[in-house]
């Protein structure tokens, strides 16, 4: 190659260099609104939060926003001492690497995970649960589908979050905590009635492993964590995987599953999920149910297989998500075709719903500038 080559090309390097950095300040200089929400809400976030925005292959806006109080560091330091856990796990400064516990964000993981058997016709989301796990048949509830399962709508009763997570930690496997909840009453007709719980995801995580003869977790990081370049999530390792809460993941990794998601099942050249698997996971299969119990944060939104839909779309819905107990909130817009992920730690659950739709129409703003 020529000198006067090698110069053209030099230049042309700083030229794209520099179309990308320009492309990148002119997205974040969209998102004043969004820095200013974040300074403003940080209290009611537990003093720490990242929000990331994806579109268009991209990451166009991150930022971390950090003030934790003094009331949240004794607060912070309780849960630690509760969970047997470092409180410097809870103190530090959250950026896109930070690893925290995302509660029912987990959710969503887990139904791909399981959609994973379903495109490979090991499973069918009309199977009965009992085709797999005998003992949910012995006590009478062998007839429940997998997709009741990852609906909420299996009809047993699940009693409190606390009640059931005091149960699951108390079991030593995952057959054990099958047959607890293989024992508990029905409160109602499955398909016709909704309890947002952890009840119908633990049986579809046992399920797989039964098909499987593996572990949740050695699944999980094989067909999901893996392909998906999530280097630093994964359920805990405990004694029995929670797949309706037990995941630990970082904004980073959580938003390769969400750009997964929107690209509807594909990420980085390759098909981790079907889209026809992605569309049946994001209509509302809960419309129509009696709500035996919803959590506030949630509104009004239907609920699809493991995210909670944004609208009553029959086929699609136009928005989905799946927050968590913490107050992590991840979306994906289809209409407007990003992802975003606010991540962040706290117990404060009071006027959620409206501070998440409050966010997302920030963000909606921002993207459509």
């Amino acid at each position: 190659m020529s000198a006067k080559s090698k110069i053209t090309c030099q230049l042309f390097s700083l030229l794209i260099a520099y179309l990308l950095l320009f492309q990148s300040s002119y997205a974040q200089g969209k998102f004043g609104k969004a820095d200013n929400w974040l300074k403003d809400n940080v209290e009611d976030l537990g003093g720490r939060a990242v929000l990331m925005v994806y579109k268009d292959g991209h990451i166009i806006y991150s930022k971390a926003e950090n003030d934790i109080s003094r009331r949240q560091k004794r607060v912070a330091t309780w849960f630690a001492d509760r969970q047997g856990k470092n409180s410097e796990e809870y103190l530090q400064d959250l950026s896109p690497v930070s690893r925290l516990r995302i509660a029912s964000c987990s959710k969503w993981l887990s139904a791909a995970l399981v959609m994973t058997f379903v495109d490979e016709g090991k499973l069918s989301l009309e199977d009965s649960v009992g085709k797999y796990l005998q003992v949910m048949t012995k006590n009478g509830k062998g007839g429940i589908k997998i997709w009741q399962c990852l609906s909420h709508l299996t009809g047993i009763t699940s009693g409190t979050l606390m009640e059931s997570l005091q149960m699951m930690k108390e079991v030593i496997s995952m057959d054990e905590a099958i047959e607890k909840i293989s024992e508990q009453p029905m409160e109602g007709e499955p398909g016709k009635t909704f309890h947002y719980s952890n009840v119908g995801l633990q049986i579809a995580g046992a399920v797989i492993e039964k098909i499987s003869g593996r572990s949740f977790e050695e699944l999980f990081a094989e067909r999901i964590a893996k392909p998906c370049n999530m280097k630093n999530t994964d359920f805990g390792h405990g004694k029995v995987a929670l797949p309706a809460g037990g995941a630990f993941s970082t904004p980073d990794d959580y938003m390769n599953f969400l750009v997964m998601i929107l690209n509807n099942g594909r990420f980085n050249g390759k098909q981790i999920l079907s889209a026809s698997s992605v569309i049946k996971m994001q209509r509302n299969y809960a419309n129509g149910a009696t709500v035996v119990s919803s959590p506030a944060e949630a509104g009004g939104w239907g609920y699809g297989l493991g995210e909670w839909v944004m609208d009553n779309a029959v086929v699609r819905s136009l928005a989905v998500t799946s927050p968590g107990l913490f107050g992590s909130f991840p979306w994906v817009d289809n209409q407007k075709h990003y992802a975003a992920f606010l991540f962040c730690f706290n117990l404060k659950n009071k006027g959620r719903n409206k501070k998440y739709l409050e966010l997302k129409s920030i963000v909606d703003e921002a993207i459509l500038k």
